[in-house]
């Protein structure tokens, strides 16, 4: 991929690999090794959670059994079921009863990013290691970084509200409020009570990381701006 992008870029006269570390030294450089860092900090947080939200019920010839609906990444938690505190001694009276909302939406498109932006960070790296010489010499590659920079900085704002958004969503459809939605915990002679749900902590840390990757693209603008021939004009 990278080599097709400075085939289709640059002249073939000015191609050819000549590893160069002194750009990483500077801020172009070491800011997309954080920008790449944090791309996997984003995805490692939110793409690998699993948790599970946990209720007592009490029914007839049933006491205080312990029911679980286990949810994860993509987060459809519509398609969550709790396991049954056993049916036939309830009375026949416990349906299959479903967790609310799908989530999957805003999630995906965090990790997603966060995927994408992992990818363009280690093609761009490529391309500042081994054709620091070229990315200098050449007009177009540091315009078409900057404008990679700019909408990818404007996806970070986007994605991440919309998942800090959705995470609130979650914390409210897998707390003690799914209790008023569970119609078989309103059958006379049945009790439900909340106890417990996984803690949400890690996914905290996922919006913080997509914050400061939306930090990190938005100040990186102005750095691969410098090397463009608009900021020499």
């Amino acid at each position: 991929w990278c080599g097709s992008l400075l085939a289709a870029l640059v002249p073939s006269r000015m191609a050819g690999l000549r590893m160069d570390f002194g750009l990483l030294l500077e801020p172009l450089g070491f800011m997309k090794v954080l920008e790449w860092i944090f791309s996997i900090f984003v995805f490692a947080t939110c793409g690998g959670f699993q948790g599970e939200t946990t209720l007592l019920v009490s029914c007839k010839g049933v006491v205080n059994k312990t029911v679980t609906a286990a949810f994860a990444y993509p987060f459809r938690l519509n398609t969550v079921v709790f396991s049954a505190p056993d049916p036939k001694r309830c009375g026949g009276t416990w349906t299959d009863t479903y967790l609310v909302g799908n989530f999957s939406s805003s999630a995906q498109f965090f990790v997603t990013l966060a995927v994408l932006v992992f990818l363009y960070c280690i093609a761009a790296l490529v391309v500042y290691i081994g054709y620091k010489h070229v990315y200098q010499q050449s007009s177009k590659l540091p315009l078409t970084d900057l404008a990679i920079t700019v909408v990818t900085a404007f996806l970070w704002l986007v994605s991440t509200f919309t998942w800090a958004k959705a995470l609130a969503d979650i914390k409210m459809s897998t707390g003690a409020s799914i209790i008023q939605g569970i119609e078989s915990c309103k059958v006379p002679a049945t009790t439900c009570i909340f106890a417990s749900v996984s803690s949400m902590k890690v996914l905290n840390v996922s919006v913080v990381f997509g914050l400061l990757n939306m930090l990190l693209w938005g100040g990186n603008v102005w750095f691969v701006y410098k090397d463009t021939n608009l900021h020499t004009q």
